[in-house]
């Protein structure tokens, strides 16, 4: 069943990639910095989850903030002929991998804690024969 809606959601997606409008030029590189920020608050989130101090409020904010802010800095730079978002893009890439680096560490731990759980359940039961 996981395989089918996997491989459903993929045609589905790519019909409405073949049928969705093109964003200009002009405003892709609005675009793309908004989705790196709201990646980077996405991932903060997750990372916080893990942490085990989510909330709600900063992640809203974080997201619109962030997306909004990381916006004006490209328009900014667009009217100064600098590439301003290329220091946004630096600052939360920087940061998508730090929260990366957090999950992935605890859910390495979470696997070795229960890889090495399994192997004492295995000793007790190899003991008990």
């Amino acid at each position: 069943m996981l395989y089918i809606s996997i491989i459903l959601g993929c045609i589905i997606g790519a019909l409405i990639g073949i049928n969705a409008p093109v964003i200009s030029y002009t405003y892709s590189s609005y675009l793309s910095i908004a989705i790196i920020a709201a990646l980077d608050t996405v991932f903060g989130g997750i990372a916080s989850v893990v942490k085990g101090n989510f909330d709600l409020k900063i992640f809203l904010s974080g997201f619109f903030g962030n997306s909004i802010l990381s916006i004006a800095l490209t328009y900014l730079g667009n009217k100064l002929n600098v590439d301003i978002y290329l220091a946004a893009i630096v600052v939360f890439v920087g940061r998508m991998f730090t929260n990366l680096a957090i999950i992935r560490r605890y859910y390495l731990e979470k696997w070795i804690q229960f890889t090495e759980k399994m192997k004492e359940n295995k000793t007790k039961v190899e003991e008990s024969e």
